[in-house]
């Protein structure tokens, strides 16, 4: 994967890969940290809406556990600490907050049915809830959209609050083997093998989603064609690729706010 970084005829050191844990407490903790500041990154770049919205990330032993931001909390305030452990009934085992139902009615049911998943973002972000009633996937117009070509999914069947899990089981079936989804007349979401993947997912979506509506605003759009769309998916749609986009702007949180590791 790392040959899709750059031209194969230039020399350079190897990208960095993901970290590897000696124990199931030490990756806990680094999915907390990445999922608090995932969280701050949502904040700064003004995905909060209210108290709608959730980030999870699997836990390392519990397979069938996740954490998630407590239900009410600020994007930007949410710390390590804040971080609420729940099972698969939708109990809180760790954290004493109240969970969002329909954080748990979603997210329960896509860990369930993708082992591969350790994170899965959804907010109710401008041009993401935007572009979701149109009713659309994304086109191929950009080479960061390419990331998404043939790779999301669309969910055409908004009937309120998510509050039941049978309707998570119909967005996780909506979402397939994919890493996104558009929820119409909702928002976004992104899955991926890390925090960082799926938050990265999930910020470049946004933008592809403004993306688009600028420029079907300002004319006629011009496609990539189905062949070099391919092509790009295949260089920049990979989940290590999209690991590595997401450091420098844990770089960047981890900098500005390092009471997120509190």
């Amino acid at each position: 994967m790392a040959s899709t970084l750059v031209p194969s005829n230039v020399h350079t050191a190897r990208t960095p890969e993901p970290p590897i844990f000696n124990t199931p407490a030490e990756e806990r903790l680094h999915r907390k940290q990445r999922l608090a500041s995932a969280f701050r990154l949502f904040a700064k770049f003004g995905f909060s809406e209210g108290v709608a919205g959730h980030i999870t990330a699997r836990d390392p032993e519990l397979a069938d556990h996740f954490w998630v931001n407590p239900f009410g909390m600020h994007f930007s305030h949410i710390r390590v600490s804040d971080l609420v452990l729940v099972n698969q009934e939708g109990e809180v085992v760790e954290g004493g907050k109240p969970v969002n139902a329909a954080a748990f009615a979603i997210h329960s049911r896509i860990h369930a049915a993708r082992p591969d998943v350790v994170a899965a973002a959804h907010a109710h972000s401008l041009y993401g809830k935007t572009w979701s009633s149109l009713g659309r996937l994304l086109d191929p117009l950009t080479q960061d959209a390419c990331a998404f070509y043939e790779d999301h999914s669309l969910f055409a069947d908004y009937t309120g609050v998510v509050y039941d899990t049978s309707e998570g089981d119909r967005i996780a079936e909506a979402l397939g083997s994919r890493k996104a989804a558009i929820l119409q007349n909702h928002g976004l979401l992104t899955v991926g093998g890390t925090v960082d993947e799926a938050a990265w997912l999930f910020i470049c979506m946004e933008r592809c989603c403004q993306s688009q509506l600028l420029a079907e605003a300002a004319g006629t759009p011009i496609k990539i064609s189905h062949e070099s769309a391919m092509i790009a998916h295949q260089q920049i749609g990979g989940s290590r690729v999209g690991w590595f986009q997401y450091q420098p702007l844990w770089d960047v949180i981890s900098r500005e706010q390092p009471d997120l590791f509190d």
